[in-house]
């Protein structure tokens, strides 16, 4: 079984900067690709950004693009995301998804998700 768990959310002033972490165990980290979603309350979860298991190709929303990025360190099994500039509208629930191989990009496919980290952002 694989185990996602994300750290790093919090309460941050608009305009200011949070980095989330998913910690990764119970399997080979580098065979999965990994990405973000999150879901605010009455919402569908919306897709973030995602990296390969490979050399690391990234995908963005067209809502973070510039201000957020994804990264991933194979070495200490965990997966990033940086986020500057938010704004009040990225409050949500933050949750990190591991897929065997390549990324899916589908809010409910298969794959392995963590417990999600909750993100508010204040005007």
């Amino acid at each position: 079984q694989v185990q996602l768990v994300e750290s790093g959310g919090g309460l941050v002033q608009a305009g200011g900067s949070l980095r989330l972490a998913c910690a990764v165990s119970g399997r080979t980290f580098s065979n999965y690709a990994m990405g973000w979603f999150r879901q605010a309350p009455g919402k569908e979860r919306e897709f973030l950004a995602a990296i390969s298991r490979g050399v690391g190709r990234t995908s963005y929303a067209d809502s973070v693009k510039g201000r957020f990025t994804i990264s991933r360190d194979n070495a200490n099994d965990t997966m990033f995301l940086q986020m500057n500039s938010l704004k009040p509208e990225d409050t949500a629930v933050y949750l990190c998804v591991a897929r065997y191989l390549v990324w899916d990009n589908n809010p409910s496919g298969p794959g392995y998700w963590g417990q999600g980290t909750q993100v508010t952002v204040s005007s």
